[in-house]
């Protein structure tokens, strides 16, 4: 793979430091450029170079929005991904809907922040487990009451061990955790999920989760 360059916001000093150094600490990461200033963060004509973009944001106010929505729009193939500690439902679905590709909540960890990184470069999205659950369950909410919505087609498209995969996945496994339980490589577990959502015809991995549930792969 070829070396991911990486953008970087965040206000606080000390975080930005700290996650640059860990980024870095990766072989196939560069973090090109780091910011403190949105507005700077904005006009860097850099950000053209960058694959993904890490935003540290403290509040997701409609500011924020703006900021998400104009970058999203000026450079499309820049694939943002939020950090951040907000617990408000919608504000965190707005944040996707401005344009982000991915979110960490504050239950994340390191394995996450470079499974997110990796999977966006994949042309993927990525969310945490946290942020996986506040989906599908709004998900599950809007569909308990349309029977109809169950279906078996694409099912039979896939292989066994893409469905033991889908079936892990669909349960809040990781990458890692798929990998040790089918006892194959990451890149075995990446491969496959590329294969089963190319086969369904699905972007995200949130997508993913919506067909495994109403296709009774997994229980929720």
């Amino acid at each position: 793979m070829d070396c991911i360059k990486i953008g970087f916001y965040s206000e606080h000093n000390l975080i930005q430091e700290g996650i640059s150094t860990l980024l870095e600490s990766i072989q196939d990461f560069h973090v090109l450029i780091k910011y403190n200033n949105m507005d700077k963060l904005i006009e860097d004509t850099d950000l053209k170079q960058i694959h993904i973009l890490l935003l540290h944001l403290q509040v997701l106010d409609k500011t924020v929005m703006n900021v998400i929505s104009r970058l999203s729009n000026k450079y499309p193939k820049l694939q943002l991904l939020i950090l951040s500690a907000e617990k408000d439902e919608g504000n965190i679905l707005n944040t996707i809907k401005a344009g982000a590709k991915g979110f960490l909540a504050k239950d994340s960890k390191r394995k996450d922040l470079l499974e997110a990184i990796y999977t966006l470069r994949s042309g993927h999205d990525y969310y945490s487990k946290s942020i996986t659950q506040l989906l599908l369950n709004k998900y599950i909410t809007n569909i308990k009451s349309d029977e109809s919505c169950t279906e078996n087609q694409g099912i039979k498209c896939l292989s066994s061990r893409e469905l033991e995969v889908l079936k892990l996945w669909g349960n809040s496994y990781t990458n890692s955790e798929i990998s040790e339980e089918l006892f194959i490589s990451v890149r075995t577990v990446e491969s496959h999920k590329n294969h089963i959502m190319q086969k369904l015809n699905m972007k995200t991995s949130v997508d993913l989760v919506k067909f495994a549930i109403r296709n009774n792969i997994v229980d929720y």
